[in-house]
């Protein structure tokens, strides 16, 4: 390789690195269909409320971090939470396929770059913009990432079968959650970004390089889209958020 102006640009298209998941994590009976919620207090709930059982545990500084497979309509399906920031979730996301999963769908939340979204909206990433680093070392370098077609279909379909409004559009994935600035956002919102978040860029980087299905769907949280950060902190979220874990399941299963 040779060197260039920015370290981030040096993007090495070879597939072995020097330590390989698959190497340190081994493969389990493990559903191929899998989860990924970054509503902690909802994968705590489903996990003591459904008799979900631990698949899978990592333990690390951070402490320990489950991942649970339990029966939805007569088929098993993994969940886990990542932790937060594109780095932590797409590691874990690397865990995940080396223990044997492949199908996936991600549900979180996002700020908001429009004020006409409300809290709870669901958002379908169509493209993530790759404002985050993660992505560079699995990806060439470019301005975006695509979601598949046939994922984002998949999705839409089943929100469609339960009457649940939506928007697919691109979403702004960032690693500076105090840096979003008025003209970043200007600038993000001129490119068709209508939500803002910190992973959906690093995640969809390592499902494409990994070649497994990944898909997301997004809850609106707070508003950053004017000249003062809005935490709308006085509209209810949980019920939306658990509501969101459900479709995220079904639609997993329809992968």
């Amino acid at each position: 390789m040779r060197l260039k102006k920015y370290p981030i640009l040096e993007h090495d298209p070879t597939r072995r690195a020097v330590i390989e998941p698959s190497a340190v994590y081994k493969k389990i009976d493990i559903s191929q269909y899998c989860v990924i919620c970054f509503f902690k207090d909802i994968v705590d709930k489903i996990a003591q409320g459904r008799g979900a059982r631990v698949v899978f545990e990592d333990k690390g500084v951070y402490g320990t971090n489950r991942f649970y497979q339990f029966e939805h309509e007569g088929r098993p399906v993994v969940f886990f939470h990542p932790l937060v920031g594109a780095a932590c979730s797409a590691a874990f996301l690397e865990i995940a396929i080396a223990l044997g999963c492949r199908k996936f769908i991600v549900c979180g939340g996002a700020g908001v770059l429009q004020k006409d979204i409300p809290v709870g909206a669901f958002i379908i990433p169509r493209a993530a913009i790759r404002d985050e680093g993660v992505s560079y070392h699995y990806l060439a370098p470019d301005r975006k990432v695509d979601v598949r077609p046939k994922i984002i279909k998949t999705i839409t379909s089943t929100l469609d079968s339960h009457g649940e409004p939506y928007r697919v559009a691109k979403v702004w994935t960032t690693d500076g959650l105090f840096r979003e600035t008025v003209a970043k956002v200007a600038l993000r919102k001129k490119e068709g970004c209508v939500a803002v978040e910190m992973e959906a860029a690093a995640l969809l980087a390592v499902a494409q390089f990994r070649k497994v299905e990944l898909g997301y769907i997004l809850h609106g949280g707070d508003d950053v889209s004017g000249q003062d950060w809005d935490q709308r902190l006085d509209v209810p979220r949980v019920s939306t958020t658990e509501k969101l874990f459900w479709l995220s399941v079904e639609a997993c299963l329809r992968l």
